[in-house]
């Protein structure tokens, strides 16, 4: 059962890098073919979120706790890292490099100035509520 969590884990990492990585993608390429939900403020504020939490793991040299989960189910499923079964075999590289700490908090902290820059660019827009509701046509209603 355990191995089967950890594999889980694992997806669910994947997962969480995908929407980071693609949804700056997306944000952008929205934005050029003007596609309005890159405005949303919920998205695009969850979005820079995600990316924060990681740049903050990084910067405080915290492991990610998804990747301390995973490996304790492994443990207790008996697997070693080396060993852990084909779904981690085949996503395993696409997360893990063996390279030295810094080159991993130099890529977070330009990606996560990334998001924010678009943040500039791609301004999100905050609806103000007013009481009125705009007509069918897109124009301000009539005054009554």
């Amino acid at each position: 059962m355990s191995a089967w969590l950890a594999d889980v884990v694992l997806i669910l990492h994947i997962a969480y890098v995908a929407t980071v990585v693609l949804g700056l993608v997306a944000i952008w390429v929205g934005w050029l073919r003007g596609v309005t939900w890159v405005r949303n403020p919920w998205i695009r504020g969850g979005h820079l979120a995600m990316i924060g939490v990681v740049v903050a793991e990084s910067w405080l040299g915290i492991t990610c706790p998804l990747t301390t989960w995973e490996w304790q189910l492994r443990v207790a499923a008996g697997q070693s890292m080396n060993d852990a079964g084909p779904v981690a075999a085949w996503l395993h590289p696409l997360l893990f490099f063996d390279v030295e700490w810094w080159i991993f908090t130099a890529c977070y902290t330009t990606f996560g100035l990334l998001v924010l820059l678009s943040f500039v660019v791609i301004r999100p827009q905050f609806s103000r509520r007013t009481g009125s509701t705009p007509a069918v046509d897109g124009r301000a209603p009539a005054a009554q």
